[in-house]
């Protein structure tokens, strides 16, 4: 999407020039970093619309960058898409579940890339724009803060609409309890996070066929929750 800015973290200047020049010649903003802790700082100053992150960077790697982005309330719902000459499937996966959206290989082809990027700022600008979100016999409505059950007005509490609504706008991807409490809650809470898996619970009881086998709201162990896109 021409004019969005993007992040791109590598430590290797070659290519941080040749994505930066390729992206800047599809109508992009390039905004460079080639260490971790530059990465952070760049990302909460600007907060872009994608960031393209290697992961074998100096001191701090992509990795560990990517967990932080997702802990900031600035950064957490920022794409991302992991570059690195790594192929092994542990990493891949490692680095889906500390929250990249996407991973591509290096040597990878500048094309795929540009389409992969099109791709998620595509998705991501449609999921910000939507105003009504339906999934089974449930209609969400952002803008009425209304939730509808086969046409029945479901009765939630402003936190538990809040919780639904972050779900379901990062659907597929793993949020950790962490930032739901800092996100819906307003702070960060330190120790007992039971309030998110209480509020978990009540919310499961009001949308779910079976609330002791959810098929929306997802329980990823140890980590926190994710929403099926199961429609």
């Amino acid at each position: 999407m021409p004019n969005s800015k993007i992040l791109v973290v590598d430590d290797e200047i070659h290519i941080l020039e040749l994505i930066g020049f390729n992206l800047e010649k599809n109508g992009y903003e390039v905004i460079k970093a080639t260490d971790g802790i530059e990465a952070l700082k760049l990302a909460k100053e600007h907060t872009p619309q994608i960031i393209l992150l290697d992961l074998m960077l100096p001191g701090m790697d992509g990795y560990d960058v990517c967990k932080e982005l997702r802990k900031c309330s600035y950064t957490a719902n920022i794409p991302i898409i992991m570059l690195t000459a790594k192929g092994e499937e542990f990493d891949k996966i490692l680095g889906l579940e500390l929250g990249a959206d996407d991973y591509m290989t290096k040597p990878f082809s500048v094309r795929e890339l540009l389409a992969r990027v099109k791709a998620i700022l595509r998705r991501t600008t449609q999921q910000y724009e939507e105003k009504k979100y339906v999934f089974g016999n449930i209609t969400v409505d952002f803008e009425k803060h209304e939730v509808l059950k086969d046409e029945v007005k479901i009765e939630l509490t402003l936190k538990e609409f809040e919780l639904l609504e972050t779900l379901i706008k990062n659907k597929g991807r793993v949020i950790n309890r962490e930032y739901l409490l800092e996100k819906i809650w307003g702070y960060e809470y330190i120790g007992e996070t039971r309030t998110i898996d209480v509020h978990i619970r009540h919310l499961r009881k009001k949308i779910e066929e079976d609330d002791k086998n959810p098929i929306y709201i997802q329980t990823v162990r140890g980590i926190g929750y994710r929403f099926n896109e199961v429609q």
